[in-house]
């Protein structure tokens, strides 16, 4: 039994709007025998206070943060996280103490209470930080780039560990730090809770009459300013000329959310052809994956966003979905190497319209994706499968840590 202080300040359960690999692999690791303490930031409004969730003892803490938050303001939600943290933190007993970004500040408390018990942190990295802030634009002068890339280096040589959640992001750290472990552990598949999506789907078609049997594409997750959702307002406006059936629904929200819905108004297409709608919780998202007929994950066109391992891809692939993607890097070449989904043109919306309905409409394809994207939540990303290499990685570190 490893008694483990796990610090992720967007920690969410199940009946939260949002990703839940913290949660899943916690209470993964409850089931195994370990001890799990979770500090993470409390939803708006609450107060500090602790609970129990699946085993796991969660420390909410009252930090605010909302995506639409300017980006002074996130820097001093991450600020206050820290202090927060680190109070907490600090007052536990624990063999391990395993912090996961973004932001990457949390390895500052998870160093620090590392330190104070003498045991070892292993860092969990969940997109390429600095580089992906820098690209787009969040941080502009040379002093606070030069002050990322120190935080940087001085986290991963803190760290007994690397976890990286992609391919990418672990030939990023290993080129530029050759010294730091990595081992990669990708988002994963919960085919447990997608296994009745196909069920829900249907539901949910016959109870939403400007859907019914028609076909849909689906964006779910966070509408800011790296996702670039921009691009399916423009293709729903090219599939309004071409294909206007074919529905695109937005489900999700974020810092740009009133400028897509500004733009969908502009363009004509906002409850015409698209729909924009609220986040839902993991348990609901489940019945909108099930009734699309393809699931999309787009970003701006840079080449950092490929890196990334969005979670809204392995839900889809958990529910037999296939992905449309319009960027380069790992999840591009997964699709293209298997034939799950659609790589996109970047730049191009009327571009990707007539790709997408040509695909949404071609039955004999869809049927093809779809085993193919079924078969890679089965084969490569599911959860426990991945689960074995997270959990291997944790103990790993514990007992070199106990040869020393």
């Amino acid at each position: 039994m490893v008694r483990i202080t796990y610090i992720h300040q967007y920690f969410k359960t199940p009946g939260m709007a949002g990703g839940t690999r913290s949660y899943e692999f916690a209470r993964r690791l409850v089931e195994r025998g370990h001890e799990v303490h979770m500090i993470t930031g409390a939803p708006a409004g609450d107060r500090a206070r602790t609970s129990t969730e699946a085993g796991i003892v969660v420390h909410w803490l009252p930090v605010p943060y909302d995506n639409a938050m300017s980006y002074r303001r996130r820097l001093w939600a991450f600020l206050g996280f820290v202090r927060r943290s680190a109070v907490v933190a600090g007052r536990l007993r624990h063999d391990l103490v395993f912090a996961t970004s973004t932001p990457l500040t949390v390895a500052i408390p998870g160093a620090y209470a590392a330190l104070r018990r003498r045991v070892p942190m292993v860092l969990e990295v969940r997109d390429v930080w600095p580089e992906l802030p820098i690209a787009v634009g969040a941080l502009r002068s040379p002093v606070s780039r030069w002050a990322a890339r120190r935080l940087e280096a001085w986290a991963y040589h803190r760290a007994a560990h690397v976890i990286a959640l992609s391919p990418g992001m672990a030939g990023s750290i290993r080129r530029r730090f050759a010294d730091v472990a990595v081992t990669v552990v990708p988002n994963s598949c919960d085919r447990a809770l997608f296994a009745d999506a196909d069920r829900t789907g249907a539901a949910l078609r016959r109870d939403t009459p400007w859907l019914a049997d028609r076909p849909l594409v689906l964006y779910a997750g966070t509408l800011g300013l790296a996702n670039g959702v921009d691009y399916l307002v423009r293709m729903a406006a090219a599939l309004a000329e071409t294909d206007p059936e074919v529905r695109v629904v937005i489900l999700g929200d974020g810092g740009m959310r009133d400028r897509i819905r500004a733009l969908a108004a502009e363009l004509g297409v906002l409850e015409r052809n698209l729909f924009l709608l609220g986040p839902v919780s993991k348990a609901e998202v489940v019945a909108f994956f099930g009734a699309c007929d393809l699931a999309v994950s787009v970003f701006l066109d840079l080449p950092e966003l490929g890196n990334n391992s969005p979670n809204k891809v392995f839900d889809a692939f958990a529910a037999g979905r296939p992905v449309a993607v319009n960027h380069g890097g790992w999840i591009a070449e997964l699709i293209a190497e298997t034939g799950a989904g659609l790589v996109l043109p970047p730049g191009d919306p009327a571009g990707a319209a007539a790709a997408v309905a040509g695909f949404v409409r071609d039955r004999t394809a869809g049927a093809a994706a779809r085993a193919a994207a079924g078969a890679l939540a089965r084969d490569r990303f599911d959860r426990d499968l991945l689960f074995r290499d997270f959990e291997r990685v944790l103990t790993g570190a514990v007992a070199s840590a106990g040869r020393r």
